[in-house]
């Protein structure tokens, strides 16, 4: 990877990325030093911010580098993290083979929605955090104009794409780097307990907590199928353990994830290889289907698979992401009043119920944590995760180690 980037050509690309973060109104006795800014004393006696850092570039289709960028500066409402630990997800594959709308454009963006780390810095009117505090993000914040995002909608921002909306890692510069910029209504405090590998996979964890509010978050003594041991799946599988479901079944292809997910909360494990996951559930409801499927996987087939094993008024939702159209049974879903519900991201400020899970220990996410790499190797580490190599679940980079 090269290490620098054409002077000419970042500039161009960084005023694009680096829209709308001047040093306004930094806090807590901070000053100007020639080889970069120090601020508080709030937490420790100084922390030294470089005027440039380390960052992944999505430089075209699948191409990332690591290039020498000026550090960004927060503005009103926002804060400057130090970054810790990033994850890999699925997401970032999708949007690094295919821009997703409103992505910044190749040489300036960089991805990484799924991190966490440490305030460094300050932006005006900022009073609900200190220097040196310990948070985890969620990507989205919205546009918080229009209409979904002024109910608390923001994961369906109605602006999604424009430059009105927000959603770092996505529609602008995400935490596969040293430092990202982020506002304040998308950074949650970890207690000092948590690891910031773990703390980086809470965004998982919040989008699965919304699932479950969504379809009506009560699954007490219900059988609850999920389709897909893959992150999301097994923090599914977890999370109705923990919310007192009386059957939990996890469906899937590889033996080493479905053996992750028996440890961690699934009481009946599918290979789908060796058993038929709706012969399965079926008998372990006496032929009435389970309460609750969870899709997960994203595969083709799994929606039809989902509407079979459920029962009549019984609820699925869609966790995963089919990139083609799908061929479902709708007689079968009306005839029998199953519901089918869809969510996207970590919506309804669920990674605060995410935080205080991890904190209180009723959720553990550290076993999904397989692989971690530094910034310099991320390229390895996407190949890590894309193809599972030695039981790759969950692949964190560190970009300041």
């Amino acid at each position: 990877m090269k290490a620098v980037m054409d002077q000419n050509a970042f500039q161009s690309a960084a005023r694009m990325a680096l829209r709308g973060t001047g040093w306004n109104g930094i806090l807590s006795e901070g000053h100007q030093a020639q080889s970069g800014v120090k601020f508080g004393k709030e937490k420790r006696k100084m922390s030294t911010i470089p005027e440039t850092m380390k960052a992944a570039i999505l430089m075209g289709p699948n191409q990332l580098e690591v290039k020498e960028v000026p550090t960004p500066k927060p503005g009103p409402m926002e804060v400057l993290l130090k970054v810790a630990s990033c994850a890999c997800c699925s997401t970032d594959v999708a949007l690094m083979a295919k821009p997703f709308p409103g992505q910044p454009p190749y040489g300036s963006f960089i991805p990484g929605h799924e991190y966490a780390g440490e305030v460094v810095a300050l932006g005006d009117t900022v009073d609900e955090f200190k220097i040196g505090q310990r948070v985890a993000v969620e990507a989205h914040l919205g546009c918080m104009r229009c209409r979904n995002c002024r109910v608390g909608n923001y994961t369906a921002c109605l602006n999604y794409g424009t430059p009105k909306h927000r959603a770092n890692g996505m529609t602008s510069n995400g935490g596969f780097a040293q430092y990202v910029v982020n506002n304040i209504n998308t950074v949650h405090a970890i207690p000092d307990h948590v690891g910031f590998n773990e703390a980086a996979l809470i965004t998982n964890l919040g989008c699965v907590l919304y699932g479950f509010q969504t379809v009506g978050g009560y699954v007490a003594g219900d059988h609850v199928a999920v389709i897909g041991p893959g992150p999301l799946g097994l923090i599914s599988s977890q999370v109705a353990r923990a919310f007192g479901a009386e059957m939990v079944y996890l469906i899937g292809t590889r033996a080493s994830r479905l053996t992750k997910g028996a440890e961690t909360g699934a009481h009946r494990v599918i290979n789908i290889h060796e058993e038929d996951p709706v012969k399965v559930v079926l008998e372990g409801t006496n032929g009435v289907g389970a309460d609750l499927v969870i899709e997960s996987s994203g595969a083709s087939d799994a929606p039809m698979m989902a509407i079979k094993m459920v029962k009549p008024m019984g609820k699925i939702l869609l966790l995963g992401f089919p990139h083609e159209p799908v061929l479902v049974d709708l007689e079968d879903v009306l005839m029998k009043n199953k519901s089918i519900y869809a969510v996207r991201g970590e919506g309804w400020a669920n990674l605060r119920r995410a935080v205080s899970l991890i904190g209180s220990g009723k959720i553990d996410l550290k076993p999904y944590v397989t692989h971690t790499f530094p910034l310099d190797e991320i390229n390895t580490a996407f190949k890590t995760f894309i193809e599972r190599i030695g039981g790759a679940v969950k692949v964190v980079v560190k970009p300041n180690e």
